[in-house]
């Protein structure tokens, strides 16, 4: 019997599917520089009903006081090969360009965790043009490589009503752009879901953020009309805290980029944080379902996400990443 939220060693591996045309088995991770000059998401989705791998993935190099920025770089692929058998290896993304190489080695199931790959990318200096160009003419092209592990740093949580689970990490590594490398030394997040991912059902709010004094933060807001539901939690050192109860609220600017949001977070027993985000740097990607079920219409979700800055309510302040899944309402 799994006591509440365990994670087991075994869930790492890949799961079998079912016939569901929409299952998908994710590996999701993110990381952000212990400067804030440099952070990433990165996503290997597999869809095996529908015999393709999605591979999505920003890094961004956000102003700061220590930094004058430069514009993100987009990797997307939603027609990548399915890795064979039960590995994590997926060759030849983005075919139609030109090749590559995506690898997620399990080192050491729930503690450390390595990705890979040499794939091409774009070079973006306004994110939008993702949504109104498409992730590959969104600017000029470019290589990016990626060797990056990232290393429990605290305790894997599993969802409640859903197979998914959350590990906060450090993060260490490189990342290369047209041959210029950039050392990473951090802290971020992955996850693993496998089940139906439907991302044009309904909308959300994710983030994970770390508070300097190194509490973890965790949420899911999950929008479903007439039915809240949110899972999350608030870890310290050595205990964790689930989420009792949640507001998520935005600003939303053009595009449908938020421009700031306010966290409030009850978590048991007696934990309390109030937070104030920041988005500091985008990566956005235009999610497509373009093979729909027969007599559906195609769909589209635009999906912002970005690198924050918070501070909670206390004064601690931290940093981390949000998401939002905004689907696009059906036609009329």
């Amino acid at each position: 019997m799994r006591a509440p939220h365990e994670v087991l060693p075994s869930d790492e591996g890949r799961h079998e599917p079912d016939a569901e045309d929409l299952w998908n088995e994710s590996y999701y991770c993110d990381f952000v520089s212990a400067d804030g000059t440099l952070g990433g998401w990165l996503r290997l989705g597999l869809y095996p009903n529908r015999e393709v791998a999605w591979w999505t993935t920003w890094i961004v190099r956000p102003r700061t006081e220590h930094s004058p920025g430069a514009p993100g770089i987009c990797s997307v692929d939603y027609r990548a090969p399915v890795p064979p058998g039960d590995t994590l290896v997926s060759e030849s993304p983005l075919r139609d360009r030109s090749g590559g190489r995506i690898e997620i080695d399990l080192r050491r199931p729930l503690e450390e965790f390595r990705l890979a790959a040499h794939v091409p990318a774009t070079v973006v200096a306004d994110p939008a043009d993702v949504y109104t160009k498409g992730e590959h003419d969104a600017g000029p092209a470019a290589d990016l490589d990626l060797d990056l592990t990232w290393t429990t740093d605290g305790s894997a949580y599993h969802y409640e009503l859903t197979t998914r689970y959350e590990i906060p990490c450090l993060v260490s590594g490189t990342v290369t752009i047209d041959g210029e490398t950039f050392t990473v030394d951090g802290q971020g997040q992955r996850d693993h879901s496998w089940g139906v991912r439907d991302w044009w059902a309904f909308g959300w709010c994710w983030c994970s953020m770390r508070l300097d004094d190194g509490t973890r933060v965790h949420l899911a807001d999950i929008r479903i009309p007439d039915m809240p539901v949110f899972f999350g939690y608030i870890q310290t050192p050595g205990k964790v805290n689930p989420v009792t109860a949640l507001s998520v609220t935005e600003a939303v600017g053009e595009d449908g980029f938020p421009t700031s949001a306010r966290i409030q977070i009850a978590a048991a027993p007696e934990h309390d944080i109030g937070l104030e985000v920041t988005p500091l740097a985008f990566g956005p990607v235009l999610l497509r379902d373009d093979n729909p079920a027969p007599g559906t219409e195609p769909r589209t979700s635009r999906f912002p996400r970005a690198l924050v800055s918070c501070r909670a309510d206390d004064g601690r302040t931290g940093a981390g990443w949000i998401e939002w899944n905004q689907p696009e309402p059906p036609a009329a």
